[in-house]
């Protein structure tokens, strides 16, 4: 009898294992990448067909490097070729000769330099609130991309009269500027524009964006910050609410669909400490989730954008902190279909496994001051399995495993994109001249497989302290997200010459904007500080 069961038993797996390679090949790549390396470490006829098959190789190099195909890719290209481009690509980020680029000529004021800056889009985006001025130029564009440039002088970015511009938001992939003012002090709208030409955007629901409740008409803004992702557009506001106490401030956090209507119901409110000194900052996660930073990570839905967005989890923060969010705009992933089928990349970041990084900045008593840099992957905004929105999810059951934490007590420069962290810091700290020098981070699952012997690989586990954003509490973090490290040593930035202004990062380049320095005579002797000619440094990987 027991044999009889045994024979039963191995039948079907005889019967599975004996059709042919092609159909095995087509049968496992319906399975989850981990499936299917699960499936070839156990059986030798299943390895052996994984190895045979560029397919099965390339669906598992995607889901490791947390990419996400690309529609309307010309399927001409062998899969093949897309598998080892994939490859070289990836290991091609961990040996980038910074002596090899290209220089792109930047004259701007120092006004420029107070407002964030951005390389998006393959375009260089900048926009001086004082000066009220804006341009966008085309930093060394390849054959198939789209080139934009243009300047907008003072009273060009919006010609209503008393206004004045609160924030502006360029998008390159979409061919989109935004532009929030605020007329008589009180109401607040955003301009939709397209960036190659004067008017309305071919695409917007109407010429301009407006709010949905009575608060313009009550509240003084006091400062806003406008972002977008995709069909979205939020505008977050800090309010002067004279019905607060002293230790109180209100804000204001208001979604739109731009492309299909100029009015919102989509709207967030609450107050914030009178501490913090600008609005709540927040973060798009892919087309339908919100990350709004408080003291804490609120994570909302807007998928529903004829509702207010749908609390889904509270991810508390170990401690008191004003924190800020850094976020990539994927140049490729949010694009409108048309643009999206002129481009000739083949893949994007996963929204659902890619990184976002906070700052918090501290400054106590001292003179010394110091910023905290968390750097998170999105993962747990989308595994909530189990998560009750009404049940905040303490640190410790959420942060260690999906966070590394950095604490510098100097300058320093980050930007990410994907799962790749770009940073800028000294070697030696303790040296009185800082030259900061460029460190590489991969956190994706595939890096210790294709940094092929380069690099370090980081998997135990780091302790940082932290403090709060006076620097009179602190306790130290315990956090291992792994990943692997390049530094790249052998270009120390001179900070006599010039300085290093800030870094940027995308799927094929490394951006470095660098000022020159200019003499300011102080009590008879120079000072040098940074000017108003400088060069932006392009790094082909």
């Amino acid at each position: 009898m027991q044999r009889t069961v045994d024979y039963i038993e191995m039948k079907p797996q005889t019967r599975f294992l004996s059709v042919t390679e092609e159909l095995l090949s087509y049968i496992l790549s319906f399975l989850p990448h981990r499936d299917i390396l699960r499936c070839t470490s156990v059986c030798k006829t299943l390895r052996q067909t994984y190895l045979s098959s560029s397919r099965l190789q390339y669906i598992v190099e995607m889901s490791g490097q947390k990419l996400l195909a690309v529609p309307n890719t010309d399927n001409s290209i062998p899969i093949s070729k897309h598998l080892q481009f994939l490859r070289d690509k990836a290991h091609a980020w961990f040996k980038v000769d910074l002596h090899s680029f290209k220089t792109v000529p930047v004259t701007m004021s120092q006004y420029f330099r107070e407002e964030p800056n951005i390389v998006a889009g393959g375009h260089f985006c900048l926009w001086s609130r004082q000066e009220d001025t804006a341009m966008i130029f085309p930093v060394l564009p390849k054959p198939s991309q789209q080139s934009i440039r243009r300047n907008w002088l003072p009273g060009t970015l919006c010609s209503v009269p008393h206004s004045r511009n609160l924030d502006v938001f360029m998008d390159p992939a979409q061919n989109l500027i935004s532009v929030a003012y605020v007329v008589d002090h009180k109401a607040v709208y955003i301009n939709l524009g397209a960036l190659d030409s004067d008017g309305v955007h071919p695409e917007a629901a109407g010429e301009r964006l407006c709010l949905s409740d009575d608060s313009e008409n009550r509240f003084e803004t006091e400062s806003a910050k406008l972002k977008g992702f995709g069909r979205h557009i939020a505008l977050s506001r800090r309010l002067d609410d004279a019905n607060l106490t002293s230790l109180d401030k209100a804000w204001q956090l208001q979604i739109w669909d731009w492309k299909h209507s100029t009015t919102s119901s989509s709207i967030l409110s609450g107050a914030v400490p009178n501490r913090s000194y600008t609005a709540i900052d927040f973060c798009f996660l892919g087309n339908n989730r919100l990350l709004v930073t408080t003291d804490n990570l609120n994570l909302y839905s807007i998928e529903d954008m004829s509702q207010p967005p749908e609390l889904l989890a509270c991810f508390l923060m170990p401690m008191l902190m004003e924190l800020r969010c850094l976020s990539p705009i994927d140049d490729i992933g949010h694009s409108s279909e048309s643009h999206m089928q002129a481009q000739s990349t083949m893949y994007t970041s996963d929204p659902t496994h890619q990184l976002i990084c906070l700052t918090a900045f501290s400054t106590g008593h001292s003179l010394l001051s110091s910023t905290q840099v968390f750097i998170i992957s999105t993962r747990i905004f989308f595994d909530l399995d189990g998560m009750a929105a009404a049940t905040p999810i303490p640190w410790q059951h959420w942060g260690p495993s999906n966070t590394r934490v950095f604490h510098y007590w100097h300058n320093f420069q980050i930007h990410i994109n994907g799962n790749r962290v770009l940073q800028a810091f000294p070697v030696d700290t303790r040296a009185e001249k800082w030259e900061p020098v460029l460190h590489l981070m991969d956190f994706s699952p595939l890096a210790v497989t294709n940094r092929r012997g380069l690099g370090r690989v980081v998997k135990k586990p780091s302790t940082t302290y932290i403090t709060d954003s006076n620097d009179e509490f602190g306790e130290y973090l315990t956090t291992s997200l792994p990943y692997v490290e390049v530094v790249f040593s052998d270009r120390k930035f001179d900070s006599d010459a010039s300085e290093l202004q800030d870094i940027w990062i995308d799927k094929d380049r490394i951006y470095m904007l660098n000022a020159d320095k200019e003499p300011v005579w102080f009590g008879g002797s120079p000072l040098f500080q940074a000017g108003s000619t400088g060069k932006l440094e392009v790094i082909d990987v």
